[in-house]
């Protein structure tokens, strides 16, 4: 990948302030996200709490909630912000939860103090705790066909979060139905694709042994595209006292050409709890798959495609799950627009235009570097279909 600059007609683009904007605000929340995990990992901290469905929520998830919602706000006008997100207010503020939700105003605030560096406005005084949960709360939109809506997801892959390991921060713009701007934070993405195989405090304790160089981006990412564009880019994260320029000295990023399954990387989730591994097992290896799987948490699984990592993301849900909107909807356009094809497993478009649920998918999500590759995986999952457990 060679270094460039992004293309200066995408200032005068359409969406070009919502783009600035989004990117400049998923830096600060991947800054925010660093600073709460490296005082979360190996730590038996108050700070992650359970949701209804036993999956874990931190103080990361509630403060980026806010802090995003607030500079929409105020950069947009309140009025016009319409966002689709994933955390609610309910557990913060319960009796029991004083301390969590006192972290959580001092984090957004210690975020927001720094915004200037990421070339936005911070507020003329700290935010009171009222205005914290209203700007978590006030991301209650439900989507739909019309109208402008952001979809956001503030930390995607909270258990990897808590583990210390790979996590994205994802941020979306969605009008009419149709995904227009994708931007995703990988705050521990390796820029060596085989650091992905170990867990991420080997990493980090690897990095520390040998001290990355200046240009090495060892730090983690933010990868952005705008719709109809052709291009998906590639920062670097700004670390200490650096100022976010934009644009800066971005990367190009296009997917790998390789079309040999047998020569193809392949993606799949970690969690189980909602993923059919079994299933994508057998398909593998119908379609003669031979590496093995990178398994990843979060959407950095789209981020590994685009950026040329690895070709092919599998995912078929267990019976009864749903896949959600802001799961999916910032890494498929940066795919796309990097070159690769994403459908359901029956090829269609996903639809981000009916809610929060990806409403209609046929079986599952197929994510591809290129349409070669792609038509191999749809016609093996109509092969195997019919002897599948799903």
């Amino acid at each position: 990948m060679g270094l460039n600059r992004p293309n200066l007609a995408m200032d005068n683009a359409m969406y070009s302030e919502e783009l600035a904007v989004a990117v400049r605000v998923v830096h600060m929340a991947c800054c925010l996200c660093q600073r709460v995990q490296d005082g979360l990992v190996g730590t038996s901290s108050e700070q992650v709490k359970s949701k209804d469905d036993d999956s874990p929520v931190t103080v990361a998830d509630w403060s980026v909630q806010a802090t995003v919602s607030w500079i929409l706000a105020e950069v947009f006008g309140s009025q016009n912000v319409s966002i689709v997100a994933e955390e609610e207010i309910q557990t913060l503020s319960k009796p029991d939860s004083a301390d969590l939700l006192e972290a959580v105003v001092n984090t957004v605030n210690e975020c927001l103090s720094e915004a200037p560096k990421f070339g936005l406005k911070c507020p003329d005084k700290a935010l009171r705790t009222s205005q914290v949960l209203d700007a978590i709360s006030r991301c209650n939109s439900t989507g739909g066909p019309k109208g402008r809506h952001w979809i956001l997801d503030p930390v995607d892959g909270t258990l990897g979060f808590v583990r210390g390991d790979q996590y994205a921060v994802a941020l979306a713009l969605i009008e009419d139905g149709k995904v227009v701007i994708g931007v995703l934070g990988c705050p521990n993405y390796p820029m060596n694709k085989e650091w992905l195989n170990y867990h991420n405090k080997f990493y980090q304790a690897m990095s520390k042994q040998s001290p990355p160089a200046s240009d090495s981006w060892e730090k983690g990412c933010v990868m952005y595209a705008r719709r109809g564009s052709g291009e998906a880019w590639m920062q670097p994260m700004v670390l200490g006292d650096q100022k976010l320029e934009w644009p800066n000295s971005a990367r190009l990023i296009k997917v790998s050409s390789i079309d040999n399954p047998a020569m193809a990387t392949f993606c799949e989730p970690v969690e189980k709890a909602n993923s059919n591994h079994s299933f994508t097992k057998g398909l593998v290896h119908s379609v003669g798959l031979r590496k093995q799987p990178l398994r990843v948490y979060s959407m950095v699984k789209y981020a590994a495609i685009a950026r040329g990592d690895a070709e092919i993301f599998m995912k078929f849900a267990r019976a009864g799950y749903k896949e959600k909107i802001w799961d999916h909807a910032a890494g498929v356009l940066i795919v796309e627009e990097a070159g690769g094809v994403v459908t359901d497993a029956g090829g269609r478009p996903l639809d981000f235009s009916r809610g929060i649920y990806l409403e209609g998918l046929d079986r599952g999500i197929i994510v591809c570097s290129g349409a070669a590759l792609h038509e191999k995986i749809i016609g093996a999952v109509y092969a195997s279909w019919d002897s599948s457990n799903l």
